[in-house]
């Protein structure tokens, strides 16, 4: 079974292609989190963890309003973790997407709407094969209305029993956000060729973007 675990085989490999074809692999790394607040005053920020970042970026990416997408580690207790650090599952992070967005085109409830249905908010620590705490599905709210809003819609979803089980989704605080390594961005464009690309994210992404049709972007 394809798993993130058994793609890190690969991941020498392609960065050996990037290398030599003069592509920055990200070994420059930021040495403080990423602030929590936007540069311009007009846009607000999100930060979801759903399972394999790869995955939330290339959905997150599509929505219109969306103005961009940073996968990282949040959430835990080691500063300035590495990728290899996060998957021990010793760090506390949980694989994260920090979303920048403009609330008068797209609401964060329709982000939270977004989340829950893109993965599955019921397994705790897994999504799919890819097992661990840093997978776990988790809202790290940046204001008391934004944890207001997630616990609402938490709520109406558990009750209206939308998923086979209870939503296990935590919403938590948001405290720290480290960007992964730079070969963690725009993961899927950049490589959509790679197997777990082929066999995980693009089932997933094309089931969204018929779901989430009248939510995307303009065709460029």
């Amino acid at each position: 079974m394809l798993t993130r675990h058994s793609l890190r085989l690969l991941l020498p490999f392609i960065l050996l292609f990037l290398v030599a074809c003069g592509r920055n692999t990200g070994q420059t790394r930021q040495d403080s989190p990423v602030s929590s607040s936007s540069h311009a005053m007009n846009l607000d920020t999100a930060t979801f963890g759903e399972g394999c970042f790869w995955c939330s970026e290339a959905i997150f990416q599509q929505v219109r309003g969306v103005d961009s997408v940073v996968s990282g580690f949040a959430g835990g207790t080691v500063p300035n973790p590495s990728y290899e650090e996060v998957c021990t599952g010793s760090t506390g992070h949980a694989e994260a997407s920090q979303i920048v967005f403009d609330p008068s085109v797209v609401s964060y409830s329709d982000l939270l709407e977004i989340f829950w249905k893109t993965h599955d908010p019921t397994t705790l620590n897994r999504q799919g094969n890819d097992v661990g705490t840093q997978y776990r599905s988790v809202i790290f709210f940046h204001t008391p209305e934004q944890k207001r809003i997630a616990e609402e819609l938490k709520r109406r979803l558990d009750s209206a029993k939308v998923f086979d089980g209870p939503i296990v989704t935590e919403i938590v605080p948001y405290t720290n956000f480290y960007k992964a390594e730079d070969y963690h961005q725009n993961y899927y464009n950049e490589h959509g060729n790679q197997p777990y690309c082929r066999l995980v994210i693009q089932p997933k992404l094309e089931k969204f973007l018929k779901a989430f049709h009248g939510k995307l972007k303009p065709e460029r």
